[in-house]
């Protein structure tokens, strides 16, 4: 059975409403509204040692705006810009990059504070920024060789109760059970089907499959899924390529009998899955397309192809 549970590197600093503090000092009260009720938006952004040794977050203003549009949908005002929020992630790596020469994780969170407690109540808002090293997210090996899932028995929720263009805090509930599901299973992550029964995304994920007519497919922005940053890259080197992608949707026996499948993420990157629901997905190793994507996209975060230098805000 694998977990992707690890313990997280005791950096020096993190940034919190405004200033740097010593690790230890990130701390909020128990009264915290968000801990209560889930009120906050986060984003993941990694950044990586590009091939000439220096260091760059990837699409860092990509991500500093969606958790502004997110926080946005659930009406939690962040008193700071993007321009604010994405120097004091640069700053968090410069005041620390000894201890992430390598590359790092990184975690900008924003919710409600404590102060008044319900459901109406409105906090000030807190918000921060973290960074570890977290490798990848669903094993080296399964990057290497793909992963097993399961169909969780948990849907994503309705597009009108899942407000699926916000990376909210709360939501992930949703994600946590069929993750340990598929977990305690035996199985590396689950996928889950939106309420009409086609297929979404994984727990964290989202998801690609080549049929067996060559046919790139993964579910539209329509479906309950997250507009995921990777997902738009992804679909961007597999267009830049010549490849043609549907944004179309489709049922899950359908990836039983595709040749490949491939999830996407900031901490899961680009990982292959060789098995859904106990079949064999295609030869049970990682294919053609998802290696090519996964080449391409680790060339274009270490600075290796200029087309995309754009994307990179180095350190």
């Amino acid at each position: 059975m694998s977990s992707t549970s690890s313990s997280v590197l005791r950096a020096e600093h993190i940034w919190l409403d405004g200033k740097l503090v010593k690790w230890d000092e990130g701390s909020v009260h128990v009264m915290t509204h968000a801990l209560h009720y889930g009120l906050g938006v986060f984003e993941g952004i990694r950044a990586y040692k590009t091939h000439d040794g220096r260091l760059a977050v990837f699409r860092l203003r990509e991500h500093i705006r969606r958790l502004l549009d997110s926080a946005h949908i659930i009406m939690l005002h962040i008193p700071f810009t993007e321009d604010e929020l994405v120097e004091a992630t640069l700053d968090l790596l410069r005041q620390q990059k000894h201890l992430f020469a390598n590359g790092a994780y990184l975690r900008p969170v924003a919710f409600m504070g404590d102060g008044a407690m319900g459901l109406g109540a409105v906090n000030p808002t807190r918000v921060a920024v973290t960074a570890w090293d977290w490798g990848a997210y669903l094993g080296d090996k399964g990057i290497r060789e793909g992963i097993r899932a399961k169909v969780s028995s948990f849907t994503r929720m309705h597009v009108n109760v899942n407000m699926v263009r916000g990376k909210i805090t709360g939501q992930y509930v949703n994600s946590i059970l069929a993750k340990r599901e598929a977990v305690l299973a035996g199985y590396d992550e689950a996928i889950l089907l939106d309420i009409s029964g086609f297929v979404a995304e994984a727990s964290g994920e989202n998801i690609f499959m080549v049929n067996k007519k060559g046919v790139i497919k993964t579910p539209p922005l329509s479906s309950p899924i997250l507009d995921g940053i990777t997902r738009d890259t992804v679909l961007k080197l597999l267009r830049d390529s010549g490849r043609v992608v549907d944004e179309v949707t489709f049922t899950r026996d359908a990836l039983y009998i595709c040749n490949e499948i491939f999830f996407t993420g900031t901490a899961a990157e680009i990982t292959p899955v060789r098995e859904v629901d106990n079949r064999q997905v295609g030869e049970g190793k990682p294919g053609p397309i998802g290696t090519f994507v996964q080449d391409a996209y680790f060339k274009v975060v270490r600075g290796q192809d200029d087309r995309y230098a754009d994307w990179l805000t180095y350190v």
